[in-house]
């Protein structure tokens, strides 16, 4: 891999954007030790076939760009959350209920938590 993982976040967030995703929030849990990953980029769409069409969005970008394939991805089952494994960095987009539900924001909530604009 050619590119760093910092390099990656504002692709993963292009990614996102360019398929309508909303309530982009960045976690970075570089500090905490026990932490699956040092970031987290969490995200939502309005249906299940959005949350897949802003999925493909970030792994296509991220191969278009800088050919960066994920090391694994999962959830397109269902589509209520899919989950995309950049090695230091995973992304998450959800349905909304489905975030909800799961609150991975308040589950690391000692973490730094940014919160990334909608374009619209």
């Amino acid at each position: 891999m050619t590119e760093t993982v910092t390099d990656l976040l504002p692709l993963i967030i292009e990614g996102i954007q360019d398929r309508k995703g909303k309530n982009i929030t960045i976690v970075d849990l570089s500090s905490i030790e026990s932490a699956a990953a040092s970031r987290f980029v969490i995200c939502e769409g309005t249906s299940s076939q959005h949350v897949a069409a802003v999925a493909d969005s970030v792994r296509e970008s991220l191969f278009d760009k800088v050919h960066v394939k994920p090391y694994n991805y999962d959830g397109y089952t269902n589509s209520q959350w899919i989950v995309i494994d950049y090695d230091d960095t995973l992304v998450h987009v959800f349905l909304p209920e489905t975030r909800r539900l799961y609150d991975l924001e308040g589950l690391w909530s000692d973490a730094v938590i940014t919160q990334v604009p909608d374009l619209d």
